[in-house]
């Protein structure tokens, strides 16, 4: 089943396609940061938490096109940034004082940098980085 846009949201369009892409596959990798929150991570504020999920992107030499974000009853923030290089995730849990993030790229863009960013910005503590390679299927 094709995916459907949001109410309201207009498709971008790059000015690139994959099929026109050069024939060397580009490396996909998935770069995930598990971490626990302080007291002083701000990633309560909707505002505060995109500014830094935007400017730890930019850092890393990527290009955000689009962002959403959901605040759960509870305060878990979940908040996903579409980017030219794929897609960066960031889920909260408060009551387990739990952050994760995803980020995957399909792309060039400096995911450690990304990584190490959104530690410093989001003041996160105990942080486990892990980088996993994707799409190595058939080759």
């Amino acid at each position: 089943m094709p995916g459907k846009l949001a109410p309201g949201r207009q498709p971008t369009r790059l000015p690139f396609s994959p099929s026109s892409a050069a024939a060397a596959p580009v490396p996909k990798q998935l770069w995930t940061v598990d971490a626990a929150l302080t007291p002083g991570s701000p990633v309560s504020d909707i505002t505060e938490l995109t500014a830094s999920a935007t400017a730890a992107v930019q850092a890393g030499g990527g290009t955000v096109l689009d962002s959403s974000h959901v605040i759960f009853p509870n305060g878990a923030v979940t908040l996903v940034l579409i980017l030219a290089e794929s897609h960066l995730a960031i889920h909260t849990w408060p009551e387990e004082n739990l952050i994760a993030v995803d980020l995957f790229s399909c792309g060039s863009i400096a995911a450690d940098r990304v990584a190490g960013e959104l530690i410093k910005s989001l003041r996160l503590a105990d942080p486990q980085v892990r980088r996993m390679e994707r799409g190595t299927i058939g080759r």
